[in-house]
Order: structure tokens, then C-alpha cells, then sequence
């Protein structure tokens, strides 16, 4: 609060409400923006906090005609005759138009300590004991981690079968697809592999770096993979973060970039038990305008129609950023062992694997998907519950 100054200023023909935000110089703050959160109890039910009014009907001409500050309240009188009070310490979070959550942090390999003793610039990687996530200090921390960084890596879960289904609950809704409500991704014998023909993920080939389910609108937000057995040398993990990827590519090819946030691909999927199509751009953009991840799968789409300087334009700019999503400076790259779990966002961090030889011995995942926003839903609730604030 003691960073934002709010002032009330008198003029002729109304009263005018200021804030002065932190190294910024004044604001005038609009009766009408004021108005639309007004507290009255004809206008807004106080349990749920839900308006009893449409405030879109309110008149454009509304002015402010009796202003009062006292402590945190700010009693207010609108030219309508609607009379309310105020806390400022709400205003103050209106203030700024964002989720109440961390700001995404874009990584590369060199951030992470992998191994070895860790140069001043590099960070743990976001490590965390499952059977200590019970408690809210540690889940909070873990959940300001993975907002930021958009994965997770947990050890000491159990390695019963479905047991990701616990794991997955702790942090958000399970959201069930044709795969299933969880999938078994393990090693299948060369002869078997017709059985499992609806998806590579099955088989046991090198996999780049991906989306999953890019043709599903909307795409699962979080995935969980789950290690329950691996005994073969290869099938490493990795983890690439588009959004260091894709800021790479803007500096470099910004007209590329922009084709890519703007020209729509079609990304399908064409199994026994699914038939799913998304028409959407490659990079995937908020409300705001800024990039929060991508809709990526070589394997899973094509090419639109269009011009042959277009297609040339969207083409190169395609190929560039799938040769950074493989750069060894953007890829993290590690094992999943039993009772290790990797969580990560699906849209913004890419995952893929190495290949590695079904004949050596048994690979078992589990893997299941979450809804993107109840991490985020369990962070603001915490916040509030812990006194903590960004």
C-alpha cells in the first residue's frame, strides 16, 4: 500500500480521484472505472463478490462528486446518486491488469545447475520431495516455481501403478481424453508395436521436442509423466522453454515471428477412437499480446495455402525455430528414474526424448493431464492464506 498514493482533488465542475504509482507520475483514476466496483449491496452479492448489476449499462458520463479518504476506506458519491465505500488496498491490486501471479521467467540449459557446483548465474533445478507437498510452505514454493519456470521435477512418489492420479489431484483437475483419464507410455517388443500404431509416443524412436495434443482445443494445460520402472540406457527426458525459444527467434527474425503468431496451422490427429482437428497459430499469444507458449508438432500438421512468398517466409521461419527447440542450449536433458515425475506446461515448455532399445529391459511411464488454471487458482489462495505478496 505504501507504494501507491492516492489524492483527492476538488475542481470546479467535479472531484477527481489521482494515484501516483511507483516511479510514475500521476494517474487520474476515471469515475467510471471507480463506479463499476462499487460495493453497495443492491449491486454486489459480498459472499461471492459477484455483481447483481451489468455494469457495461452504467452512463459513459458519470462523474465523481464527493470523495473521502479515511485510513484504507475511500468514500465515495457518484453523480448517479449511488453512494459506496472502498478499500484502497483492492484498488490497488485493480490497479495493475494482471493474474495476481508471478511473472513467467524464460529459461536456457546453461541456467540450471545439472551437475557439478553450480557457476553464480545458474539456479537448482526446481527439485521437490513429493511426500513434503502436503504442506502449504513447501506446495506454495513449488507452485511459485513452476508458474515461473513452467516445470516441475518431483522424487519420492510411490510407484504403484495410477498412483499419478494422487499426484496430479494435489495440483489441479484431471482433465480425461480418447487416451484415457491417465496412459501408460512403456517398452513394446518390435512385433507388438501394431498395437499400439495410434500414437509414436508409443513406440520406442527418438521424439523431438513437442506439444502434446496441439489438435485439441484447448490444448491439456499441464501434463504429468510418471516414471514407474525404467531399466533400459537410453529414453532420456527434455525440456525445452519456448519462450526463451521464441524470444531468440523474434531478435533474429521478427517478421518471422510475427507470421507465426498470426498465420493459422491445422494440427490433426486421425486414430481408430478420435478424429481431431485445431486450426490455430503456431505461437500462442494472451489477452495482452504477449507470448505464453506454442502450439507445436511437426508430426501433426501442414502447411496452409498461401502465396509462394509467404509459404517460403512461413517455411524458414518454421525450420529456424524447430533448430532452436533442438539446440542443445535450450534442451535440458536428464533421466527419469522409479518414483520420479517430471510436471510441466504443456503449452510453454516442450518435452521430447531420446531413443533408447525396448530389448534391454522394461520402460513404464504414466502420464496424465491437468487443467493450466488451478496451479495458479492454488497460488493466489495460499498467497492470501500466507500473507505472502509479489
Amino acid at each position: 500500500m505504501s507504494a501507491y498514493t492516492f489524492e483527492v482533488r476538488p475542481t470546479p465542475t467535479r472531484v477527481e480521484l489521482w494515484v501516483r504509482m511507483p516511479n510514475q507520475t500521476p494517474t487520474y483514476i476515471p469515475a467510471l472505472w471507480l463506479r463499476t466496483r462499487s460495493e453497495a449491496p443492491e449491486e454486489r452479492d459480498l459472499s461471492t463478490r459477484q455483481r447483481l448489476i451489468n455494469p457495461h449499462l452504467l452512463a459513459t458520463d458519470l462523474e465523481l462528486t464527493q470523495a473521502l479518504i479515511s485510513g484504507d476506506a475511500l468514500r465515495l458519491q457518484f453523480s448517479d446518486g449511488l453512494s459506496t465505500t472502498l478499500s484502497l488496498q483492492r484498488l490497488t491490486r485493480d490497479l495493475t491488469l494482471d493474474d495476481e501471479c508471478p511473472q513467467s521467467i524464460a529459461w536456457r540449459t546453461a541456467d540450471w545447475q545439472t551437475t557439478g557446483q553450480a557457476a553464480q548465474v545458474q539456479r537448482p533445478l526446481p527439485r521437490y520431495d513429493w511426500r513434503t507437498l502436503i504442506q502449504d510452505e513447501p506446495f506454495f514454493r513449488a507452485l511459485t516455481d513452476f508458474i515461473q519456470y513452467g516445470f516441475l521435477l518431483l522424487h519420492d512418489t510411490p510407484t504403484e501403478p495410477s498412483s499419478i492420479l494422487t499426484i496430479a489431484r494435489r495440483f489441479g483437475y484431471l482433465r480425461e481424453t480418447n487416451f484415457g483419464l491417465l496412459f501408460d507410455v512403456h517398452s513394446i517388443p518390435p512385433s507388438e508395436q501394431a498395437d499400439f500404431s495410434d500414437d509414436l509416443a508409443y513406440r520406442a524412436i527418438a521424439l523431438a521436442p513437442h506439444t502434446d495434443n496441439p489438435y485439441r482445443t484447448p490444448v491439456p494445460g499441464i501434463q504429468l509423466l510418471h516414471c514407474l520402472e525404467n531399466q533400459t540406457e537410453g529414453g532420456y527426458s527434455t525440456l525445452v522453454d519456448s519462450l526463451a525459444v521464441c524470444a531468440h527467434l523474434k531478435a533474429e527474425d521478427p517478421a518471422g515471428y510475427a507470421l507465426l503468431t498470426t498465420i493459422p496451422l491445422r494440427f490433426e490427429y486421425r486414430g481408430s477412437q478420435a478424429q481431431l482437428v485445431n486450426v490455430c497459430p503456431v505461437i500462442e499469444q494472451d489477452g495482452r499480446g504477449q507470448m505464453i507458449g506454442v502450439h507445436f508438432s511437426p508430426r501433426l500438421c501442414d502447411l496452409p495455402l498461401l502465396d509462394e512468398a509467404s509459404t517460403r517466409q512461413l517455411q524458414a521461419a518454421l525450420g529456424r525455430l524447430s533448430s532452436l527447440f533442438s539446440d542443445p542450449s535450450y534442451e535440458l536433458h536428464f533421466k527419469l528414474m522409479p518414483g520420479e515425475l517430471m510436471m510441466f506446461d504443456n503449452n510453454r515448455v516442450l518435452h521430447g526424448r531420446t531413443a533408447f532399445d525396448p530389448t534391454q529391459g522394461n520402460r513404464h511411464l504414466q502420464g496424465c493431464y491437468i487443467d493450466r488454471d488451478t496451479p495458479r487458482s492454488h497460488y493466489r489462495r495460499l498467497s492470501q492464506q500466507l500473507n505472502r505478496s509479489l
